[in-house]
């Protein structure tokens, strides 16, 4: 049997599932308490109705209509006004259950047949499930839910299902033979934060193998995506942030505001990189730091990472809208010798032979720029560069060193570390005045604080602006 599919209202998961759900297909959405099963069924019933003029029946076993319409109000969902317009209706069996099964299934039928509706939510299928009193009775309901509701009447049909904490069954243990598509929600720590998944074990009528994005509540159910870099549209000149007292802007505000302002003065920034993690990715926290700067009159010094030249400095400062007189002026990019290297006025190479000789010509191109500008500097370090070049023992001397006089000067320091180093991770984590980490699970990028600790926040681009900015969303 073919499906045509349904948009679920679920923001992102439509394109994890090739287009929707199967329409006038039964979907059970399983998970512990707790997981998000009712915001997810409550915004598939209310994007339904909005965005595609369906109606829409939520069947409650758990909850009052007053409670649930009060709840669903702080995700923006207004329920009350889509069952003025004829849109919804909400069927209380809070107290029908105790009738038995037969007269909650008619009274499910005939409010969908009432309404003309082509979304069900039955929440929750175990808890109706507590009327049975022979286990077949399940099979029998399940066929009569699939063949009377969703495939006669042609209503997508979801089917909460609760799993007790510690078990991994699926409700009574039939549901998944008869669905047509089963999501199940989780709940797991990452790194000792919170982080929700969401995995699609079937989808009957679509090509889709076994899934697993992560998910979070924030503003409603959001299905995060693969990242994925945007295209800028209409490019234009960044645009530099204040610094709040005592601090530098990140010059982005969602990680201004994850950190409480920004990043202190005078401070030593820690961040830490996964090895999954690409180039673009980790240029998106750190490059509109640069750009704040560069923006408003102060220098930039860096060190890149290895894998990283000095083109691609070259370009992200493009990306900010800069002129080449202020590249030239404000950015200087430590580059290590080869024969080829054509030299531009903001390149500086050195030999990455003698530490204290490379040393002194960092600090006297710091001192010049400094009088040029008579700002604090920002320095941007690749830790894995220097450690190649002098050592593990040499490169945490040189940064205690500069970070020393740049404490002194308040500048800012940031310094990128990638896996392999477990001893530079360690001493500079405990020197770190912010210490943050950029990691991945699911094709989801993550940046969480653990200095000052934080949530784990998905990273994505966005380019409405007019060039590339994180945008950071908490997994609650």
């Amino acid at each position: 049997m073919s499906f045509h599919l349904t948009p679920s209202g679920i923001e992102g998961l439509d394109e994890l599932l090739g287009g929707g759900l199967p329409r006038g297909g039964l979907i059970v959405l399983a998970g512990n308490p707790g997981t998000g099963k009712t915001i997810f069924s409550a915004q598939f019933l209310y994007r339904g109705a909005i965005d595609h003029g369906e109606r829409g029946v939520y069947v409650s076993f758990a909850e009052d209509k007053q409670q649930f319409y009060h709840n669903m109000k702080g995700f923006g969902f207004n329920f009350e006004r889509l069952e003025e317009e004829g849109l919804f209706s909400f069927l209380d069996m809070l107290t029908v259950k105790e009738e038995g099964v037969s007269t909650a299934l008619e009274l499910i039928i005939g409010r969908v047949a009432e309404l003309g509706a082509k979304r069900l939510v039955i929440d929750s299928f175990s808890a109706m499930a507590q009327a049975f009193r022979e286990p077949h009775e399940a099979r029998i309901v399940l066929h009569t839910i699939l063949s009377k509701i969703a495939r006669s009447m042609g209503c997508t049909t979801l089917l909460v299902v609760e799993v007790p904490h510690g078990s991994s069954r699926i409700g009574l243990g039939v549901e998944e033979f008869v669905a047509d598509g089963i999501v199940v929600l989780k709940r797991r720590l990452l790194e000792d934060r919170p982080l929700r998944e969401l995995e699609v074990l079937k989808l009957r009528g679509a090509p889709t193998p076994e899934l697993q994005a992560v998910f979070t509540l924030r503003g409603g159910f959001k299905v995060f995506s693969l990242f994925k870099p945007k295209p800028v549209e209409a490019p234009r000149r960044f645009r530099p942030r204040l610094d709040p007292e005592g601090y530098f802007s990140t010059g982005s505000r969602d990680l201004d505001e994850v950190l409480g302002g920004g990043y202190p003065r005078g401070s030593l920034v820690l961040l830490e990189i996964d090895g999954r993690i690409s180039i673009p990715q980790y240029h998106l926290i750190a490059v509109p730091t640069a750009w704040n700067f560069v923006a408003q009159g102060r220098a930039v010094v860096v060190i890149p990472s290895a894998g990283v030249d000095h083109t691609i400095i070259g370009r992200r400062a493009l990306e900010g809208g800069f002129t080449a007189d202020e590249v030239n002026n404000l950015l200087r990019v430590f580059v290590r010798h080869y024969t080829d290297l054509r030299p531009e006025p903001y390149i500086v190479a050195f030999k990455g032979e003698d530490a204290m000789e490379d040393f002194e010509k960092y600090v006297s191109v710091v001192i010049e720029l400094r009088r040029k500008t008579r700002q604090p500097l920002l320095h941007v370090t690749g830790v894995d560069t220097l450690i190649d070049a002098y050592g593990e023992r040499e490169t945490l001397w040189l940064m205690r060193t500069a970070l020393a006089i740049s404490r002194t000067t308040n500048d800012l320091t940031i310094a990128l570390l990638k896996p392999g180093y477990p001893r530079a991770a360690e001493v500079l984590g405990a020197t770190a005045d912010v210490h943050l980490k950029i990691t991945r699970e699911h094709g989801t990028v993550f940046v969480y604080g653990v200095k000052p600790k934080t949530n784990l926040y998905a990273l994505e681009m966005d380019t409405s602006e007019g060039y590339p900015m994180p945008k950071l969303t908490p997994i609650i």
